[in-house]
């Protein structure tokens, strides 16, 4: 049997086993290590104070940011394409104008015998070709009565009226107005394909210029693309108009400044300045969007994640972290449309003809003097950046602005001298063999 009584009498005997006279590793450990025990109670206190929003932003740095995680833009291909673009289509533009200019004047001089007793000017190969664009239409109208001999008597006089009429206005406008009119033919039927939904990506992609699709040609293409009807027919309407003057404006400087420089023609010298202002413009655009407006959606977009997960949250003001955080981020948007190389054309058209009188296409529908309305619209797109609008790209007009100002000055002067370059270019072998 066993001796539970002896036990249970004797609880001494059970004492050291059941509470130890020494202390435990954990409790005389402090006692031992007094380096430790400070450092635990340093630890202790430290976790008893709640972090300040300051002490979790210097932690937060050890991790990289959003920011330098993401990658910038780049502007570098978009200038070199400006440069490249703009010097290619004035070599061009000047080519033409020397080669049209070469044909008008052996054609004249080889159909009259008058033109070697005074010299040949400007003016005349320019009436020259107004002779010959009415004898051209003069024989369409001859040919459309033939093709049309067949039908109804009413029907085919109203038809060759109408042709007539249309004939007729085309030859009377201006040399300007009319290569004008061709460029909104373009834009007619780019807009057109906008109306396809099958080439609605196509569209997208090849003729908006997107600041972070890091593409250049569409700096191009998308001068000649509106998606809305009203778009393009206000571009068109304010193209006809100050695209006419800005090429008259050539004209009366080629004829001040250049009389021993004959030019038969002023339609590719406005062609060249009408892409390089897009090309401007747009230019103008993607910088401030890649340099201005990105960096800002990164910083909008970093500080509303950090409001929104740090607990120092709660130590703000409940107003302005709702502010805060419920500001949206400003979306970067794709470009289309000649807004800027149109606003390049104003530009120079109000300081070439300061007396000039424009009329408003909306109520009170007043005339206002043109350098007054060019101010009002330049004032109008600067307030837009200050007050962030993205319903038109201010940049872009502003953009064009400078441009047509800058050509204002320097421009007549540029084109000079690349006529004359290609003058002299022409002239060299001539020399050359006629000496050998």
């Amino acid at each position: 049997m066993f001796r539970t009584t002896n036990i249970l009498r004797t609880p001494h005997c059970l004492r050291p086993c059941i509470h130890p006279p020494t202390r435990s590793f954990v409790h005389s450990l402090p006692r031992n290590l007094p380096r430790i025990r400070r450092i635990a109670t340093e630890k202790s206190e430290f976790q008893s104070i709640p972090p300040t929003f300051q002490d979790q932003v210097t932690r937060s740095t050890e991790v990289e940011s959003f920011g330098s995680r993401v990658r910038r833009p780049k502007i570098r291909n978009q200038v070199l394409f400006f440069i490249g673009g703009s010097v290619l289509a004035y070599s061009i533009a000047a080519a033409q104008t020397q080669v049209d200019t070469d044909y008008w004047s052996k054609r004249l001089v080889s159909v009259s015998h008058r033109w070697p007793l005074r010299p040949l000017t400007t003016e005349d190969m320019r009436k020259a070709q107004y002779l010959e664009l009415g004898k051209y239409l003069q024989t369409q109208v001859n040919q459309l009565k033939d093709t049309l001999a067949e039908w109804p008597l009413a029907l085919r006089n109203l038809f060759l009226s109408v042709y007539v009429q249309s004939a007729q206005s085309y030859l009377d406008a201006p040399e300007g107005r009319r290569l004008c009119w061709l460029i909104c033919g373009v834009n007619t039927a780019v807009y057109l394909l906008w109306k396809i939904p099958r080439l609605g990506p196509l569209m997208t992609r090849s003729f908006t210029h997107h600041p972070l699709s890091g593409r250049s040609y569409t700096l191009l293409t998308s001068m000649f693309s509106h998606k809305s009807f009203i778009h393009l027919l206000a571009n068109s309407m304010a193209l006809a108009s100050f695209g006419s003057a800005a090429t008259h404006y050539f004209t009366l400087e080629q004829l001040k400044h250049r009389e021993h420089q004959h030019e038969a023609t002023a339609k590719w010298h406005f062609l060249a300045f009408f892409i390089s202002a897009g090309l401007f413009s747009g230019l103008v655009s993607h910088v401030a969007a890649c340099k201005v407006l990105f960096p800002r959606l990164v910083t909008q977009y970093t500080t509303s994640a950090v409001i929104k997960n740090s607990p120092a949250a709660a130590a703000i003001s409940s107003t302005a972290a709702k502010t805060v955080t419920s500001s949206a981020p400003r979306e970067i948007l794709p470009s289309l449309g000649a807004s800027g190389a149109i606003y390049a054309a104003v530009t120079v058209s109000a300081l070439a003809f300061p007396d000039a009188q424009v009329s408003l296409i909306f109520p009170p529908f007043v005339s206002i003097p043109i350098q007054a309305g060019v101010g009002g619209l330049v004032l109008l797109d600067m307030v837009g950046i200050v007050r962030g609008w993205r319903m038109f790209d201010h940049y872009a007009h502003l953009g064009g602005a400078a441009f047509g100002a800058m050509y204002y000055m320097y421009g007549p002067q540029w084109w000079a001298f690349l006529r004359s370059q290609l003058s002299e270019h022409q002239q060299s072998p001539i020399r050359e063999s006629s000496a050998s």
